[in-house]
């Protein structure tokens, strides 16, 4: 009786770790994985006339340099609207210096995020009437893609000095960079890769570091 019991466990065993194989699979691009993720910031990137509705989840970091550095000043939250001021060019010594300021800030002073196409808009018709009313006028709503094609074309990376409005206190300073898919970016997506196999998606990877003293 004992073998017999024996041979039935052994029997379902297989089926259990099958399950975590089909749970990988069904992420079926980036969004998908995107979702999977913490979700750090919501709101609007602005270039120009345009601004682009952009989800960004924490990919590596400290979500607290994120919390300090897109604060709002006047309301006490989270800011809604990003500007991006700025180009910094895809070259060799500007990326070298890239990640010089993330190691200096590492464990808890940078945070590298994935930016996607917020679906915030299309889930939840409240949200959308919220961050439109928040926008500027003459500002034109576009998608995340078009953004990401003219930095691909200036091969440039978007460039925000935090936070947003100047200074407020000696150690709440910092830089955003807005990468187009290039090398670098790669470099923080290698989880995603083997995960998806190809990444299709015009995404970002963003990387925010705080300055040092």
């Amino acid at each position: 009786m004992d073998s017999e019991r024996n041979h039935r466990t052994g029997e379902s065993e297989p089926k259990s770790h099958e399950e975590p194989k089909s749970e990988t699979k069904k992420l079926k691009n980036l969004s998908e994985y995107a979702q999977t993720l913490q979700l750090a910031w919501n709101g609007l990137l602005v270039l120009k006339n345009s601004c682009f509705p952009t989800s960004m989840h924490i990919l590596e970091g400290d979500l607290g340099v994120i919390n300090g550095l897109l604060k709002d000043h006047s309301s006490g939250g989270k800011l809604t609207q990003l500007k991006i001021a700025q180009r910094l060019r895809l070259d060799q010594p500007k990326l070298d210096e890239v990640t010089r300021r993330i190691k200096q800030g590492s464990p808890n002073g940078y945070a590298v995020l994935l930016a996607t196409q917020s679906s915030a808009a299309a889930a939840a018709p409240g949200a959308e009437g919220a961050a439109a009313a928040a926008v500027e006028p003459g500002l034109q709503r576009r998608l995340l893609r078009n953004l990401v094609s003219y930095l691909k074309q200036k091969q440039a990376a978007g460039v925000i000095s935090l936070p947003v409005g100047g200074a407020k206190g000696r150690d709440s300073t910092g830089m955003l960079y807005a990468f187009p898919p290039c090398d670098f970016s790669q470099q923080y997506l290698q989880s995603a890769l083997r995960t998806l196999g190809k990444l299709e998606e015009e995404h970002m990877v963003i990387v925010i570091v705080k300055d040092t003293a």
